[in-house]
């Protein structure tokens, strides 16, 4: 469901601009997700809801940030993950993906709060090669010198887009790093 901040109560479309809803779309969803959980558990399957950051006015201390919906969507999620953009991709002046931060806030099915950070490309997903040229570098097997990336003595390119390219296109230098980091 994307997002659950664009949910509108049927009050509020039939009802006047201006008019007042005070916690109508928390208490819908608190019922709504009261119906859903057990059919939900008995289809095996899962649902996703996608909500928006709203800041908190006047808030001293602690986060000022928080979701829309009320608490119950906090309450009956089994795995809730705080997902940012950190930074944009660029392929000269061209912004090509985002590195992103994803968070585990909550979990009940396995330990909560790691954390990880990739690479998405527009139109791609996930670069599998963004995340071999991180972890090679986090274990030691690609060398960073500067902005340039080394493998064994070969240069993979200056720059991440330039490695990440450099990987696309020799799969065997790839799939090489990829068993080098699962042993």
């Amino acid at each position: 469901i994307d997002s659950v901040a664009a949910l509108v109560p049927r009050a509020e479309i039939e009802g006047e601009m201006g008019d007042s809803h005070v916690g109508l779309q928390a208490r819908l969803m608190s019922q709504a997700l009261r119906k859903m959980t057990g059919a939900l558990n008995n289809s095996g399957t899962t649902a996703i809801f996608i909500n928006q950051l709203r800041e908190k006015i006047g808030v001293m201390f602690g986060s000022p940030e928080t979701t829309t919906g009320g608490k119950a969507l906090k309450f009956y999620a089994s795995v809730r993950l705080d997902v940012r953009r950190i930074e944009t991709l660029k392929d000269g002046t061209d912004a090509v993906g985002n590195r992103t931060r994803v968070k585990v806030v909550k979990n009940k099915v396995s330990p909560p709060f790691k954390q990880a950070e990739f690479d998405i490309l527009y139109g791609q997903g996930i670069s599998r090669e963004g995340s071999l040229i991180d972890m090679g570098v986090e274990h030691g097997f690609i060398r960073k010198s500067g902005s340039w990336f080394t493998y064994e003595g070969e240069q993979l390119g200056q720059g991440k887009e330039n490695a990440r390219k450099f990987l696309l296109e020799n799969v065997d230098v790839a799939n090489e790093i990829e068993k080098k980091i699962k042993e």
